[in-house]
Formats: structure tokens, sequence, C-alpha cells
């Protein structure tokens, strides 16, 4: 895990590709994408059943070790249309002892009142204590922004001239892009600046990598 301090707030980037706010107990996930698996063996895709599970098995096992009192999705947290994932969805957050926030993103067809039925709170952004939380990267003057989307990763250089990509998070001087919690999900390469910070997730680590990016 890797620590980081934003306007006196407390951080913690989890491999997960998790955020969890110490100052709020709140944990901050991106783009988990469930029922996607369901969705693409609908269409013939040969996905492997058991990979719709390992996304609720990870939320479970993130909620267990931080404890948070607030689980806050940033958007694409259900693929698209209901499927036979929403009923397990359903019974995780019966399980977890968190309140559960879903910020709106575009894939977030399932009408609301489902989740509001589940007790989950759905909103289009929210502003706390100066931190911006959204869908899409934004901007608001004076804030610092939270979001999704974009699925960042990077292009590294290995032994030799192979390269490698990575998910990763990626803080600009004015917010922080998560990566994709969902583990059928693909990446963004993206291309930092000189003033931009990468934390790659490789092997079950957070690793800076600013410094170490080929562009």
């Amino acid at each position: 895990m890797k620590e980081i301090q934003i306007n006196s707030h407390h951080f913690t980037l989890h491999p997960s590709g998790a955020i969890f706010w110490k100052d709020k107990e709140m944990l901050l996930i991106a783009d988990v994408h469930l029922g996607k698996v369901a969705h693409f063996r609908k269409h013939g895709a040969p996905v492997p059943a058991n990979a719709a599970f390992q996304n609720l098995e990870k939320l479970t096992e993130i909620s267990n070790y931080f404890e948070p009192k607030i689980i806050c999705f940033l958007g694409d947290l259900f693929h698209s249309k209901l499927n036979e994932e929403w009923q397990d969805f359903e019974k995780w957050v019966e399980y977890t002892k968190a309140e559960v926030i879903l910020i709106s993103g575009n894939h977030d067809i399932i009408p609301q009142y489902l989740y509001e039925d589940l007790g989950v709170k759905v909103y289009d952004e929210l502003l706390l204590e100066g931190f911006h939380l959204t869908h899409h990267p934004s901007e608001i003057k004076g804030t610092f922004n939270f979001s999704g989307h974009v699925h960042p990763g990077i292009r590294m250089r290995g032994v030799g001239r192979q390269y490698l990509r990575f998910a990763c998070f990626y803080k600009t001087l004015n917010g922080l892009i998560l990566p994709a919690f969902g583990n059928f999900t693909g990446k963004h390469v993206l291309k930092p600046s000189v003033n931009d910070e990468v934390f790659a997730i490789v092997e079950g680590e957070v690793i800076c990598v600013s410094k170490k990016i080929q562009n």
C-alpha cells in the first residue's frame, strides 16, 4: 500500500485499486462493472463463470480489511442492464455494514429506485470538504477531484526491449483518477506530464513510478 496526503487529508492507495480516505473512513472504488461477465457470456464470449464472483470477493476482502463507515463507488458499478449478478450484489449490500453510495456513471443505467430499495444512495456528484467526487474527471476551481471512468494504465519498459502495461492511480495537480476495480476491464495508457504522479499496481504492490515511465 501507499500512503499519500492531499490538502492535509490522509489516503491509502490499495493494490486492489481502491483508496481509503482515513479522515472520513470512506472507501473509494471506481469502475467495478458488475454484470459485465454475465453480459459477455450471454453473447457467447468464452469468459469463465467464476470471474463474476471475483469482483464481489475482492469487494468483501477490501471492506473487511479497512472496515469503512462509507463505501463510495465512483461510477460504473454495474456494467449494463440487470442480469443474474444483481442478486449477488443484493446479498453483498445486505452483508456489508458500511453505508453504500454510488456516484452515477455512464454505464449505470439500472433504475435508481432499485439501488435505493437496497439502501444505496445515488448521486451525480458529491462535494465533501473541498474534494469533488465524480465518475468522469472534472474540475471545479478550489477543489480536488477523485474520479474513475478512464481505467488508467501505464506502459513501462522491462529488461531488454519488452514493454508491460500496468493499472495505475494517476494523480495530477488537482485530481486523481482511480484504476478500474473490476477484473474484467481494460487499461487506457496515459502519457503523464512532468508534474503528474503515477502509482502503478505491480504484483500486489503500489509503487510510485513517475520517473520510470516511457512516453
